[in-house]
């Protein structure tokens, strides 16, 4: 009687863990689903996100990274919750445990969070936008995207340079697109046996004959150094920060031209060399 007892028990038991088996399958099964839908609609999310602005002319291409990110966490954060709920995890146990584990994240990803925080001030202030090139202390180049964590940045030797947006706002930004017009500083060394105010006229001249440089301010050509073996001469001109590279490029090739062709040199250093008598 007892062994039928024993046989009864042991086939409940089982029967049970049976069921516990397929219950806790069909969940972990149904969890999965969900976290793959999650993954996969969390990213098809944020790339419409992003492919609808970049198509609005109007709309700052800077806060587009940031948007689509934000829609992206949204939707893992929510599938999440729903895959907790599957183990049968009450909605109040989710919150409490996701607030613990923000705290425990927030401790332990400081620089995280700071890189978060300077992302947001640097999305509020705008000292610069996408497609503006700026200098910072991580890096130079032109601004690709503004994102959550990081700014992408490519340099003019076609480099990518991925910049902690912390270490971006903790320094000084130069930035080379935020004004209209740029000025142009272009020494030149002529030699003390040529007529000074000849050169600075030739420099003058021809900067004036550059339709690309403006003509308010007025450019100007002056003495700034007397160095070891030449006049320094440096000739200061306004241009469109567009045409910038251009202008200064040509005008440092033309100067050459120019200044040769007036009969002025441009010398360079000389080493004497004084052999003493036996």
């Amino acid at each position: 009687m007892n062994d039928l007892t024993n046989v009864e028990e042991y086939k409940a038991v089982a029967a049970e863990l049976v069921n516990i088996g397929v219950e806790y399958s069909l969940s972990l099964l149904s969890a999965i689903v969900i976290l793959i839908a999650g993954y996969v609609l969390a990213g098809w999310v944020s790339r419409a996100i992003r492919s609808r602005l970049q198509t609005i002319k109007r709309f700052d291409k800077t806060l587009t990274p940031v948007l689509s990110q934000i829609a992206r966490y949204a939707i893992l954060v929510f599938t999440f919750v729903l895959v907790l709920a599957e183990f049968g995890i009450q909605t109040a146990s989710i919150i409490a445990v996701l607030g613990a584990a923000g705290l425990a994240i927030g401790f332990a990803l400081q620089g995280t969070l700071q890189n978060v925080a300077a992302g947001l001030m640097l999305l509020f202030l705008r000292p610069f936008q996408v497609g503006d090139y700026i200098a910072t202390g991580a890096g130079s180049g032109t601004v690709e995207e503004i994102g959550m964590f990081m700014t992408l940045l490519r340099t003019s030797q076609g480099l990518f340079v991925a910049a902690p947006n912390s270490k971006i706002w903790s320094d000084s930004i130069t930035n080379y697109s935020k004004l209209p017009n740029r000025r142009i500083e272009l020494v030149v060394g002529i030699s003390y046996d040529d007529d000074i105010d000849r050169a600075c006229a030739v420099i003058l001249d021809l900067a004036l004959g550059e339709e690309r440089v403006l003509d308010s301010p007025e450019p100007v050509v002056n003495v700034t150094n007397l160095g070891d073996s030449s006049v320094d001469l440096e000739l200061r001109a306004w241009t469109r920060r567009q045409d910038y590279m251009d202008v200064r490029w040509g005008l440092t090739r033309d100067v050459t031209y120019a200044l040769d062709k007036a009969g002025i040199s441009i010398p360079y250093p000389h080493v004497q060399v004084i052999r003493a008598e036996a």
